[in-house]
């Protein structure tokens, strides 16, 4: 086999916007649930949409459109069978047709499908139509896009609002701070062993078609290069004699998670004796940052790839490694289990004879830096947007209005593997009650709560102390719960327009 080339082949014009931007600037947005009412003129639609690319300019976009297709959708539209079956498994199922995922995933009890606004498997949508613009300008762009051509399209099943919280998410922590840095140039050796920490990711951990942590290929649809439709897409890498739909592509995880913004603030609040210094501590606590976004921990004193210098990434500046008793963030607060900042080797031996000694578990650290997977293999972007009108903490303990309206996360995110990005870190980190070394307790933020095994709880939260005894809280109500989801997949420019042409 050739030997394969690197990043710096990916066009950006190729690359839809989301995965390089996720437009910040454009506050306004929603997120239209289409079903395909016409497949002929769906496909027409897609010939002409003017979707926004990953190509630089020199002024950002008043307004940017981005299309994502659930594997229901790719089946309405046409897309032969044979094709198909070239996608994820977990893509083809769906987010919630598996009661064993959604078990999985946390999505029981007061978050199963069944209770969901949409999402469930007799309300999935076909089509997603994310649209973003600057203040003021989104009601036009939508109602501009709704042509007759558009109406004999699809029908609208849902649309999901967003609101603008000055980069806040609802509980009332800057949100954001921590995002991957995607190799766009291919400077990274993939496949090979990571010892640090690094923030900067394989191309092809958020990108199909191209090199990811692994130093491999993500299983995509590969096609017959004799196939007219498929002329304009790009050709695969690994195996250049194949057309490649899946590649400059990747797959959105959107799931609506309704947050109870009271109910978190009053538990802290009991928790403290109305000590407002003491409950935002707490809060911080469970969360892993203070409310302005930074960390717990301490920066770090050696750089890390993939972090540049400067104020704007200090929050973003470090590891877990000087906080081992957790002590500062404590094992289950939730910065620390949706990315434990950890290199392949636990206690990152620098030669052979320690890292040998390292990978049979023998870490001088002791038995916490063995039990987490490496970061490395287990990221995703985040792009997700706040719903609601926002509550400060003084604001959640007063007494609620009749009228109080829900407010939450619309949670977005982009990864080239479900199972190994999303799925893990869902099941592994955030909801399992055995992360680093814990029992008893998931993630303080999004847990269900939903007891195990033989009726074991899981509404606790440990804080370790220097001196003394460690605190444990228990008794947490569950805070988030999921109103909807599906699994999208998000094709290249060409991969759209082929998706145009398969009905012809």
């Amino acid at each position: 086999m050739p030997t394969p080339p690197n990043h710096s082949q990916i066009d950006p014009k190729d690359v839809q916007g989301l995965v390089r931007f996720g437009y910040k600037t454009l506050t306004e947005g929603c997120y239209l649930l289409l079903r395909i009412r016409n497949a002929a003129a769906a496909r027409a639609w897609c010939a002409v949409a003017p979707v926004a690319t990953s190509e630089f300019m020199d002024h950002p976009p008043d307004v940017a459109l981005q299309v994502a297709f659930t594997s229901a959708g790719l089946r309405a539209l046409g897309l032969p069978g044979d094709v198909l079956e070239g996608f994820s498994d977990e893509f083809l199922a769906g987010l919630a047709d598996d009661e064993n995922r959604s078990k999985r995933l946390g999505d029981v009890g007061a978050s199963a499908p069944e209770s969901w606004q949409w999402g469930s498997p007799a309300n999935i949508p076909d089509v997603l139509v994310m649209l973003f613009a600057v203040p003021g300008r989104l009601a036009g762009w939508r109602d501009m896009l709704q042509t007759d051509a558009w109406k004999a399209a699809f029908d609208l099943m849902h649309c999901l609002d967003t609101s603008d919280m000055g980069g806040h998410e609802p509980f009332g922590f800057v949100d954001g701070v921590s995002q991957p840095a995607i190799d766009w140039e291919g400077a990274r050796n993939s496949g090979a062993s990571q010892i640090q920490y690094s923030n900067l990711v394989s191309a092809g951990e958020f990108l199909l078609g191209y090199l990811n942590e692994y130093g491999k290929y993500t299983d995509r649809p590969l096609m017959d290069s004799s196939d007219a439709k498929a002329a304009e897409l790009l050709p695969a890498l690994d195996v250049p004699a194949k057309k490649d739909l899946g590649r400059n592509g990747t797959f959105v995880v959107l799931r609506t998670l309704e947050q109870d913004v009271r109910g978190f603030w009053r538990f802290l609040d009991r928790q403290t004796q109305s000590n407002a210094a003491e409950r935002q501590q707490l809060g911080q606590r469970m969360v892993g940052r203070t409310m302005d976004g930074d960390p717990l921990v301490q920066e770090s004193a050696a750089p890390i790839e993939g972090i540049p210098s400067g104020p704007q990434s200090d929050s973003n500046r470090f590891t877990f490694d000087q906080d081992p008793s957790g002590t500062r963030c404590p094992f289950g607060g939730h910065v620390r289990r949706a990315n434990p900042r950890n290199g392949d080797f636990p206690n990152k031996p620098g030669w052979l004879l320690p890292r040998l000694w390292s990978m049979l578990g023998f870490s001088s650290l002791g038995m916490r830096t063995d039990i987490m997977a490496s970061t490395r293999f287990h990221r995703i972007l985040r792009r997700g947007r706040e719903y609601g009108t926002p509550l400060t903490p003084a604001q959640a303990v007063e007494s609620a209005p009749a009228d109080d309206a829900p407010r939450g996360l619309q949670f977005l995110c982009i990864n080239a593997n479900i199972s190994r990005q999303f799925e893990f870190i869902q099941n592994a980190w955030l909801m399992s009650t055995k992360f680093d070394g814990l029992a008893g307790e998931s993630d303080p933020l999004l847990g269900n709560r939903t007891a195990i095994g033989d009726g074991l709880t899981t509404d606790a939260f440990t804080i370790p102390r220097e001196q003394g005894v460690r605190t444990c809280i228990e008794g947490l109500p569950q805070f988030v719960r999921v109103r909807g989801g599906a699994y999208f997949f998000l094709p290249s420019v060409s991969a759209l327009r082929y998706l145009s042409r398969i009905g012809d």
